[in-house]
């Protein structure tokens, strides 16, 4: 992780922290960043303890913070530097799709939501949108939420949806979708076997599963799709 001291050459500029588990993409973010004239990035990250660290220590006016990052959560990681630092913008790259995400990383805390698919390019726009008090959303994502404010959620308990299921139990549901035991999950969430296993329980119930063959069938399935969306 690098970290620019508060009493650098960044001196009034608005600071930039990078949260990403990949370091060719904090590097692209980083340069496209360093080359506006009133921005710089004062410090990154690739994964959540560090960044929660970086950021307390660099005092950062906003943190690009991609969803999956090196053995801990990017959803969480938002809840908790809403907490640890309230005034803190935050903004989501990710490779997700914005439509299962963008709500959720907005009631946690974020102010804006881009995809990697949309190019680094879009980063800028972002940035400054956040910094003028806006939010920050693909137009057809911001057109979807408020049609969903104005008719009310779609859908029926006939034809259940992964959008009925928790920031965690949608986290645990990816993670089974990408083959990752019961344990293997647990040891990557740090949580106990036993807690997994209780969110595994719900999702089936939520989703109408019958089996842990159909979740994990289901699981990939959700995965792949997302993936190609």
């Amino acid at each position: 992780m690098v970290q620019e001291k508060r009493s650098g050459n960044g001196k009034g500029k608005t600071r930039i922290f990078l949260v990403d588990d990949h370091p060719i993409v904090r590097q692209g973010v980083a340069l496209l960043v360093n080359q506006e004239p009133d921005m710089i990035v004062c410090g990154d990250a690739d994964c959540a303890p560090d960044a929660i660290r970086g950021i307390e220590a660099t005092q950062p006016d906003l943190a690009v913070v991609d969803l999956s990052l090196k053995d801990s959560s990017g959803l969480e990681l938002i809840k908790d530097l809403k907490i640890r630092c309230p005034r803190l913008l935050v903004m989501v790259l990710s490779m997700h799709e914005e439509s299962f995400y963008a709500e959720r990383v907005l009631r946690a805390g974020a102010r804006g939501y881009i995809t990697k698919e949309e190019g680094t390019e879009k980063v800028i726009e972002g940035i400054r949108k956040l910094l003028k008090g806006e939010v920050y959303l693909s137009e057809k994502m911001a057109s979807k939420m408020i049609y969903k404010l104005v008719d009310g959620r779609s859908g029926s308990q006939a034809n259940p949806s992964v959008e009925c299921l928790t920031d965690r139990e949608l986290e645990i549901f990816e993670l089974i979708g990408r083959g990752l035991g019961t344990r293997d999950i647990a040891e990557r969430l740090h949580l106990s076997v036993k807690t997994i296993e209780s969110h595994r329980e719900h999702i089936k119930e939520k989703l109408k599963l019958d089996n842990a063959t159909e979740l994990l069938k289901h699981a990939i399935q959700w995965r792949q799709c997302e993936r190609g969306a």
